[in-house]
């Protein structure tokens, strides 16, 4: 009798993919990111310019009314994201357990999202401060609720470690991309108001953007709701929080890669001139994706540059490169803007095309902190489970978000502070106004040498962080063994 030589196909390497799921995720990725990409990226400048612009208040006392804003709402979000995920993790139905999170958190979060750029016109500042502060609490919680499973589907979506890093490298650059689409709604809607009415209405582009990113970001989300499956099985066990939350907070790797967020914070303070910048240097806010555009391709670039990377390198050694490298393009930026001073990237087409070419350069650091830590979370799950024996995927995805929401209202405040100490002068009759040229060149600082200083603190707590090459594969391989697979 003729031997059968066929060798079957470990579960760890076998594939579980629909072809058609790594294209739904993916664009409902696109669609939160350009949702929470245009809130994060204008709301700043619409509460400051345009909410109490015309209130009357002193500058600095609305800068610090919208920082103290931005930090409460942070923090009561983070609070929130625990309990939310520690929900998710006990929620069994016939569509798993976070599909439905993300169907009915969809309507409140595109309601509460257009809502946040409608300033009531009541002359009463102090209605409006309520407004803005219980809508954007509003905003921050359903948020949660959208966006912690629908980040946790890279978890659950195969227990197969490649064909799951490589479903989130894929997911992450639409992720990356769609964070550039608000910027492109507002350039159409202004682009039409301009053709129509001979000027910018600025007010009235910021709400009309807003509905539209609202409304194509839900429908987008929703993708992943009727199409994207979650194929590993529920653990059993039964655990209250408190118990829950040691599992997540005692696993050293995930802990580092948590503490990255807090250590890291004062990165994304650019976000906070970068509207500012353009409005100054390019000539209007429109032009905003002019100025972020070269930094979202070398944030996908740099996505596909990682992917590749990851099967050759481990993701703390690609984690700990790419923070010396930002830190090495910021530094750059910072020198040659130094140089020429503000006036001279205004003045000179060739700086500029230099200062643009060296946002694209400063982009490339992106892809690492938008993919790498998706795929070190997953890892950790997985390490988490066969210590333990308990899958808690939406609660680690929270426990990171804790520390992630913590430090964005560092961040969002750091940076509304800092145009506070720019001298910044608000909007009056919702138009932007002229600054000075001390004004203009602290805000290229805030855009340069703070967030350097940061992405080298982000790197330091990965230099602790192991689950990588043989100890990662030993953990895949005796999981399956252990509870095998959840098949569609």
């Amino acid at each position: 009798m003729e031997k059968n030589t066929a060798v079957q196909q470990p579960a760890a390497m076998k594939k579980y993919l629909r072809k058609s799921e790594p294209i739904t995720y993916a664009l409902s990725l696109f669609g939160l990111a350009m949702l929470t990409g245009w809130v994060q990226g204008y709301s700043k400048t619409f509460f400051i310019d345009f909410a109490l612009g015309d209130s009357g208040l002193p500058t600095p006392a609305i800068t610090a009314i919208v920082a103290a804003l931005f930090f409460v709402a942070r923090i009561i979000s983070a609070v929130c994201d625990i309990g939310i995920g520690y929900r998710i993790d006990r929620t069994h139905t016939k569509w798993g357990k976070l599909r439905p999170w993300i169907l009915y958190s969809s309507v409140p979060l595109f309601l509460s999202t257009i809502l946040l750029f409608v300033a009531p016109r009541t002359g009463n500042v102090m209605f409006t401060i309520i407004w803005i502060y219980a809508l954007y609490i509003v905003y921050t919680i359903v948020g949660s609720g959208v966006e912690n499973p629908l980040n946790c589907f890279g978890a659950v979506s195969t227990p197969n470690p490649d064909e799951r890093g490589s479903f989130l490298s894929f997911a992450s650059i639409a992720k990356a991309v769609g964070q550039q689409g608000g910027m492109v709604a507002l350039l159409i809607v202004g682009i039409i108001f301009k053709a129509k009415y001979g000027h910018h209405i600025d007010k009235q582009e910021y709400t009309i953007s807003a509905i539209i990113c609202a409304f194509l970001g839900i429908v987008l989300v929703l993708l992943a709701f009727f199409n994207n499956r979650e194929r590993v099985p529920y653990t059993s066990e039964k655990t209250n929080i408190v118990e829950s939350l040691k599992v997540v907070f005692t696993n050293k790797n995930l802990l580092m890669v948590a503490i990255t967020k807090l250590t890291g914070f004062g990165r994304g303070v650019y976000s906070a001139v970068s509207v500012y910048i353009a409005v100054y240097l390019l000539g209007s806010k429109d032009m905003n994706l002019g100025l972020m555009l070269p930094m979202g391709i070398g944030t996908a670039v740099s996505m596909l540059i990682v992917n590749f990377l990851l099967k050759r390198m481990s993701t703390k050694k690609i984690y700990i490169s790419f923070c010396l490298y930002g830190a090495s393009a910021l530094t750059l930026l910072f020198i040659f803007t130094q140089i020429v001073g503000f006036n001279g990237l205004k003045e000179n087409p060739v700086y500029l095309v230099i200062f643009l070419c060296l946002n694209f350069l400063i982009g490339l650091q992106h892809g690492n902190t938008n993919l790498t830590p998706n795929i070190m979370i997953a890892d950790c799950i997985d390490e988490i489970e066969l210590k333990t024996g308990k899958r808690v995927d939406a609660l680690c995805y929270s426990g990171v978000s804790l520390f992630a929401k913590i430090a964005a209202a560092l961040t969002d405040s750091f940076g509304v502070l800092l145009i506070g100490w720019t001298g910044y002068i608000a909007a009056t009759g919702g138009t932007y106004g002229p600054q000075s040229d001390a004004t203009l060149n602290k805000f290229l600082i805030i855009y340069t040498i703070i967030p350097a200083v940061f992405v080298i603190f982000q790197g330091m707590p990965i230099l602790f962080y192991d689950l990588v090459g043989e100890k990662k594969k030993r953990i895949t391989e005796q999981l399956i063994a252990k509870r095998g697979v959840k098949e569609d």
